[in-house]
C-alpha cells in the first residue's frame, strides 16, 4: 500500500493509481438520494472543467436511474486489465530509456543532497585569513626585518652563520646519488601527520544521501527499478514528471513523518471498516474498503466529528497502506500491487458532509503519493445511483483505467469475486468459504455447477474407518440439501447424516458436517436444484482415520 489506497476512496480510502499533481480530481457532487463514496482516480486526470462536468451531471443521474430500474442487474463489468510487467527487460526501448534516464537524475539528486530541496551541507573547513588580515601581516613583514636590523653585532653575525650552515645543508640534502632512487622513510611523526591529513580529506568529502521509500533503499538493487517504474508510469513516461512527483513524495513523506507514523499505536476501531483478507488468484493481497460501517453513528461521530479526528483518521488510513506496502514484493516480477474491494452496501448519503471532507483530503494525498499500487478495483454490492455516476465518469477516464474497474450488483456479488479470488480466500460475509473453525484458507474448496431443475450429487469415497468433516456452500442457496452415508457391504443400511432440507436464499450460511465411517462406503451430498438458474456449489472435505 499505494499503491493508489488509493482507490475509491473513502470512507476507507483505496490505493490510488495516481492522477498527475498539476491537475486536481473534479469534485462531482450528485443530486439523489445518496451520495458514492468518491471515485478511484485514474492514471490520467480528465481534461474537461468541474463546470463542465456538473451541466452533465443531471442527465447522467436520470437515465442512470432509468437504466438500473430496467434491469438492476446489468451491472457494466470490465476487468480486462493485464498488469504491465517490472522487469525492465520485459519493457520496450523506449520505456528503458527512461529508466535508465530516471536513475541518472535520481542519483545526480542523492548525490547534491537535493531531495529535500536543501543545499549540501556546509563542511567544516580550515579557517583562511580574511584579505584585510592578510594586508595587515604583509604590513607587518619589513617591521620586524628593521627590527632584525637593529640587533647587536654578536647577534647578527650569529644569524649569518646560522643562514650559512642552513644553506650549505640545504645543498647537501639536494644532493643525491646517481645509483639510488628509493626515497628515504618517513620518521613516525611524519607518518602519522600523513594520516592525519588524509582523515581530515575523508571527514570534509560529501557523501550521497541515503533515501529509502517503503523500506527499499533508492539506486540500491533491482527492487527501486520497480518504485521508479510505478512513478514512470504514473506520469506516461515522461521522465522529468516522475522525477518530480517522486521528489515531491519524498518531501511529503518526511514531513509527514512516514517511518514514525507506521510504529504508532492508533487504535483497532476501524479494523472493520478496512482490512487486508487473503490474496487473489494471482497473488495479490486483498484489501476489503466496507463503506457501510461508518452507518453506525458512535463509530462515525468518533471517527469524523472534527478536524483532529479526521486528521487521526487520516494518519490511521495512511498508516495501514503503509504497513500493507512493505509486505509486497518489490522484486522484479514479484507481487507489488493490490486488489481493492469496495463494498457499497449501506454506503452513507449525501448529508455526510465530515466524511466528504476526510475522503477528499485522503484521495488527494493517495493521488499524489502512491503510484500505481492497485492491480484491480472490484465494487460490489453497487447500487443504481452508483452505476449513474461511473457512467457521467467513464468517458474521461483513460482506457487502461476502466479496464482495472469491475461492478457487481447485489445478487452478483458472490458470483464476481468468485471470478478473480478462489473460495478459500473470500470470506463468508461475501459469499465464500474462508472463516475461523476446522478450515484454513490453505485448504483447497472444490467448486461446481449446479444446473438448473436438476438433483446434483457428490460423492466422498471412504476406503476404510475414518472421520470426515466437510462444509458445503450455494451461492444463493434456495435449493434444498442432503448427506447420507451408503456402505459398500450387501447387508448394510444407508445411513442419513443430514435430511434433505431447503436453504432459503438469505441466509447465505455455510453448512458443517461430520461423520465417523466404521467400514467401506461412500458419503453422498444431494442437491436438489428446482430453480431455473443455475448455482455454484462451494465444497471442502477432510478426513482423519480412527482406530476403531
Amino acid at each position: 500500500m499505494a499503491d493508489q489506497v488509493q482507490m475509491t476512496e473513502v470512507p476507507v480510502v483505496d490505493v490510488p493509481n495516481v492522477v498527475p499533481q498539476a491537475q486536481k480530481p473534479p469534485v462531482v457532487t450528485v443530486v439523489a438520494a445518496k451520495e458514492p463514496p468518491m471515485i478511484p482516480e485514474s492514471d490520467e486526470q480528465p481534461d474537461e472543467s468541474v463546470e463542465a462536468l456538473e451541466t452533465k451531471k443531471s442527465d447522467a443521474v436520470t437515465n442512470g436511474a432509468a437504466a438500473a430500474a430496467d434491469d438492476n442487474e446489468k451491472v457494466p463489468q470490465s476487468g480486462s486489465y493485464k498488469e504491465e510487467s517490472t522487469r525492465v527487460a520485459d519493457l520496450i526501448d523506449n520505456e528503458k530509456k527512461a529508466v535508465e534516464q530516471l536513475k541518472v537524475l535520481v542519483g545526480e539528486a542523492l548525490d547534491k543532497h537535493e531531495f529535500f530541496g536543501s543545499a549540501i551541507p556546509q563542511q567544516q573547513q580550515q579557517q583562511e585569513p580574511k584579505p584585510e588580515e592578510e594586508a595587515e601581516t604583509k604590513d607587518q613583514s619589513p617591521q620586524e626585518e628593521s627590527i632584525d636590523q637593529v640587533e647587536s653585532g654578536d647577534t647578527k653575525e650569529k644569524a649569518i652563520e646560522d643562514d650559512g650552515a642552513k644553506t650549505v645543508e640545504a645543498i647537501e640534502d639536494t644532493v643525491v646519488p646517481a645509483s639510488s632512487s628509493v626515497q628515504p622513510e618517513q620518521p613516525p611523526e611524519a607518518k602519522a601527520d600523513a594520516v592525519s591529513e588524509d582523515q581530515g580529506k575523508d571527514a570534509n568529502k560529501v557523501f550521497p544521501q541515503e533515501i529509502s521509500i517503503w523500506g527499499i533503499p533508492l539506486l540500491a538493487d533491482e527492487r527501486s527499478d520497480v518504485i521508479l517504474l510505478k512513478f514512470l508510469r504514473a506520469r506516461d513516461f515522461k521522465v522529468k514528471e516522475a522525477f518530480a512527483m517522486l521528489q515531491n513524495t519524498i518531501r511529503w513523506r518526511k514531513e509527514f513523518g512516514i517511518d514514525e507514523l507506521v510504529e504508532q499505536d492508533l487504535g483497532d476501531d476501524l479494523d472493520k471498516v478496512v482490512f487486508m483478507h487473503g490474496s487473489d488468484k494471482q497473488g495479490h493481497p486483498v484489501c476489503y474498503n466496507v463503506f457501510g460501517e461508518f452507518q453506525n453513528k458512535e463509530l462515525y461521530q468518533k471517527t469524523f466529528s472534527d478536524e483532529d479526528k479526521r486528521q487521526n483518521f487520516l494518519r490511521w488510513r495512511i498508516q495501514f497502506l503503509e504497513k500493507s506496502i512493505r509486505k509486497l514484493d518489490f522484486s522484479p516480477g514479484g507481487i507489488c500491487t493490490i486488489v481493492q474491494i469496495n463494498d457499497l452496501k449501506n454506503s452513507p448519503g449525501l448529508t455526510k458532509w465530515e466524511l466528504r471532507q476526510a475522503t477528499k483530503q485522503a484521495l488527494q494525498l493517495l493521488q499524489d503519493n502512491y503510484p500505481e499500487f492497485v492491480a484491480r478495483q472490484v465494487f460490489i454490492n453497487v447500487p443504481w445511483w452508483y452505476l449513474a455516476v461511473n457512467k457521467m465518469i467513464s468517458p474521461f477516464l483513460t482506457q487502461r483505467t476502466r479496464s482495472k474497474f469491475v461492478f457487481a450488483g447485489p445478487s452478483k456479488t458472490a458470483e464476481t469475486l468468485l471470478r478473480y479470488i478462489a473460495a478459500e480466500q473470500v470470506p463468508v460475509k461475501y459469499g465464500g468459504l474462508s472463516k475461523d473453525g476446522e478450515f484454513a484458507t490453505t485448504d483447497a474448496v472444490i467448486e461446481e455447477n449446479v444446473k438448473p431443475a436438476v438433483k446434483h450429487t457428490v460423492e466422498f469415497p471412504v476406503t476404510e474407518a475414518c472421520y470426515l468433516t466437510w462444509e458445503v456452500r450455494v451461492v444463493g442457496w434456495d435449493v434444498s440439501y442432503g448427506a447420507e452415508f451408503m456402505p459398500s457391504g450387501e447387508d448394510s443400511y444407508t445411513i442419513i447424516i443430514q435430511k434433505s432440507k431447503k436453504v432459503g436464499c438469505s441466509e447465505e450460511e455455510v453448512v458443517c458436517n461430520n461423520f465417523k465411517a466404521g467400514e467401506p462406503g461412500k458419503v453422498v451430498l444431494t442437491i436438489d436444484n428446482p430453480t431455473s438458474k443455475k448455482k455454484k456449489l462451494l465444497y471442502r472435505l477432510k478426513t482423519m482415520p480412527t482406530s476403531d
